[in-house]
């Protein structure tokens, strides 16, 4: 019989993160994946035969090179230079095992055109995205965001952060829509318009955070890791397993044993393995997740880099919710060669939304014509589920499903949140550090 303090069930990022954390602070971890390759449902899949093989599409055709030269990530994401995951890598050490490249660009589509989003002072001067008047509202609120700490009122200008709105203080600085449109969706990276009725702490943070990457590197605040988000997974799987984590690839699992209601094991291959915890993506547990969203991603291989991104060969664009009258942004998001992720004068994008209507092909074809002519484009509309319940009781934790925006401060929050119920205390970053 084999005894587990926790038993992890798919290598998405979350769970192998959660499993290198379990693995750090001492726990027995027994990770099962029912897939030949880590990753999951964010996995990146190499070669490109295995791609149009998954989509059912013939190919691929020969001009695309040698099919060992591309990996494509299913859910493509980057990284804030700041944010949360990056700090993950750094403290676990996980940066040993991966090698990163900076985005060269971030844009904003505004009246029918992309616009870069100004990367200095020089650049927000001249840039198009504001007339005179709002280039020198917009710096005061700069000035205002990155002058603020939480802690010290007299940095408010008698603006309660947890009281007063979004939308409040924009008006305090007499900021227009357009400004307001791509410092909501571009700077804090907001998905959707509901921030603006809620307290602009969590905006003036985001904003903040939106700097403080951007300064990192000066020209641009996400980085990309090399050969395709696959390595990030399999990074944290590299530090469960120096910490005594056991990996099973390419096993089935048959049933999630429970005892009095609360998780005792799982089988799989006729075999039980014992735990006290559960860690699983929605996947393995149909019964204990509901649907709240669809998502649909389109892949598309291109041989140029998108126009009007100044031959980037790295880029993204987020098209804000109201150029399009949607609810929620389409996000377009682009890596290449330069990245190892394609084969030479070879390029990756993706175009991505929660999806709103019946057709959701179409609410993504703005996202498209940006990057015509497409070679070939792979279609995937998925579920987002979230767990019924926070695990408590069954002591069985499920992952969110991910979600359509192109970075992964949301996934790092539900990681967070999913460490504090699995351990009882608030996640801390110095409990990270290796030796």
């Amino acid at each position: 019989m084999q005894e587990h303090d926790v038993i992890i069930l798919g290598t998405g990022l979350k769970e192998c993160i959660l499993s290198g954390m379990m693995s750090v602070g001492g726990k027995k971890v027994l990770h099962i994946d029912r897939n030949l390759y880590y990753g999951g449902e964010s996995a990146s899949i190499s070669p490109l035969e295995e791609l149009y093989k998954k989509f059912q599409v013939p190919g691929p055709p020969n001009s695309m090179g040698h099919g060992r030269d591309w990996n494509v990530d299913l859910i493509p994401k980057l990284l804030l230079a700041n944010g949360e995951l990056v700090k993950m890598l750094l403290y676990t050490g996980v940066t040993r095992y991966l090698d990163f490249k900076v985005v060269e660009d971030s844009f904003v589509y505004q009246a029918g055109r992309v616009h870069k989003v100004p990367s200095t002072e020089a650049e927000a001067l001249a840039s198009d995205l504001m007339g005179m008047f709002d280039k020198r509202r917009f710096r005061k609120l700069l000035h205002f965001v990155l002058n603020f700490e939480d802690r010290s009122p007299r940095t408010h200008q008698d603006m309660d952060p947890r009281h007063i709105s979004t939308r409040e203080l924009f008006h305090h600085f007499d900021i227009g829509p357009d400004v307001i449109e791509f410092t909501g969706h571009a700077l804090a990276l907001h998905q959707n318009d509901e921030y603006l009725d809620q307290p602009y702490l969590q905006t003036v943070n985001r904003i903040r955070l939106y700097a403080e990457s951007l300064a990192r590197f000066s020209h641009s605040p996400y980085l990309y890791p090399i050969y395709g988000l696959g390595e990030l997974p399999q990074g944290f799987a590299r530090l469960s397993a120096e910490y005594g984590g056991t990996y099973m690839l390419n096993r089935e699992v048959q049933e999630i044993v429970m005892e009095n209601g609360k998780v005792a094991g799982v089988k799989s291959e006729g075999q039980v393995f014992h735990c006290k915890q559960l860690i699983c993506d929605p996947s393995y547990v149909p019964n204990r997740v509901q649907r709240v969203r669809r998502v649909i991603r389109v892949i598309c291989l291109l041989d140029h880099p998108i126009k009007t991104t100044h031959e980037a060969h790295s880029c993204q664009i987020i098209i804000p919710q109201t150029q399009l009258n949607r609810k929620s942004d389409v996000y377009v998001c682009m890596v290449s060669y330069a990245h190892n992720v394609s084969a030479e004068g070879k390029y990756v994008a993706m175009v991505s939304t929660t999806v709103e209507t019946d057709n959701p092909e179409k609410e993504v074809k703005p996202g498209l014509e940006l990057l015509e002519p497409i070679l070939q484009k792979f279609v995937s509309i998925d579920d987002l589920f979230v767990p019924s319940d926070d695990g408590r009781l069954s002591q069985v934790f499920v992952s969110k499903s991910y979600d359509a925006a192109t970075h992964f401060e949301t996934e790092c929050e539900d990681i967070k949140d999913m460490y504090h119920r699995l351990t009882g205390s608030e996640f801390n970053f110095n409990s990270l550090q290796t030796e």
